[in-house]
């Protein structure tokens, strides 16, 4: 009796172990499908891809698209200037994060909520609902048409977000650190980036990586905010230069499979401190 009840368990226990690994394998399969499409689409002929019944694999393989675009100046120079953004974007969201959360964290007033509040409410609220206002503050600024007009626009985006979550870092390091070192006659920016920053190191390498990674993929803020050819990021000249009423699928799906080269480059090498820094910060706060 005692052993029938311990197979039962013993096979209860491997089709629930299956199971799970089984749902895993699907989830798995439909969010690396399209990843999938688009490497082999970007390796067929066109005549290929316009197939009715598609293939799941080029009959021939075919690399034109990768050597059109290289040869190409203008993706090059898109490449160049989503790669500009994207680091200045980074650079600067970081270096506002890094204050504006010690000075949330460390200086409490009586607005101290409502700031935080007023953050919550604009990571809810649509881009394309802030476009209008962005647009015109540019404007006036004489900055609209420009790479600096796009990258302040971009990290007004996404400050809100980045500045809690560094406020969230500073909260679980303990006041005690700065008391000693202000009693040693160390300043406050002393302590700061010699005292404090080692210890949140992992929040500030999550706050770039997110920064970098949504910034690659901007693309409303570009098409509302850029209009010469010569500074259009990666987004808006594949949109504007390679789609049309009759596209190249082989081209389009090769800019976009060497356009993702940075975003898994960066995810990758920086995926266990943005983990760490973005798990780190929700239990510390």
């Amino acid at each position: 009796m005692k052993r029938h009840k311990s197979v039962h368990k013993m096979a209860t226990r491997f089709a629930g172990g299956f199971a799970k690994y089984l749902v895993l394998i699907f989830i798995f399969a439909f969010l690396l499908f399209p990843v999938y499409w688009m490497l082999v689409t970007s390796l067929k002929t066109n005549v290929e891809s316009y197939r009715l019944v598609p293939t799941l694999w080029p009959e021939q393989l075919s690399v034109e698209g990768y050597q059109t675009l290289i040869s190409d100046g203008k993706f090059l120079v898109y490449y160049k200037n989503n790669i500009l953004v994207s680091a200045a974007a980074a650079v600067l969201i970081c270096f506002i994060s890094v204050f504006a959360g010690y000075a949330l964290s460390r200086f409490h007033f009586k607005w101290n909520v409502m700031l935080l509040a007023t953050f919550s409410f604009a990571q809810m609220m649509p881009v394309i609902s802030r476009l209008i206002s962005l647009y015109t503050i540019l404007r006036k600024l004489n900055l609209t048409d420009t790479h600096l007009g796009l990258v302040l626009a971009i990290s007004a985006t996404q400050i809100p977000f980045t500045v809690s979550l560094m406020a969230s870092f500073f909260d679980g390091i303990p006041r005690e650190l700065e008391e000693a070192a202000s009693i040693d006659g160390s300043g406050r920016f002393y302590t700061l980036f010699h005292i404090i920053m080692p210890l949140v190191v992992p929040g500030l390498l999550a706050v770039g990586v997110y920064s970098f990674l949504m910034t690659w993929d901007d693309y409303l803020h570009a098409i509302t905010l850029i209009r010469s050819t010569d500074l259009w990021t990666l987004s808006q000249g594949l949109k504007l230069t390679y789609l049309g009423e009759v596209s190249d699928w082989q081209l389009i799906n090769s800019a976009s499979t060497l356009g993702t080269i940075p975003m898994i480059f960066v995810f990758f090498f920086f995926q266990k401190y943005m983990i760490k820094g973005l798990t780190a910060g929700a239990v510390k706060g």
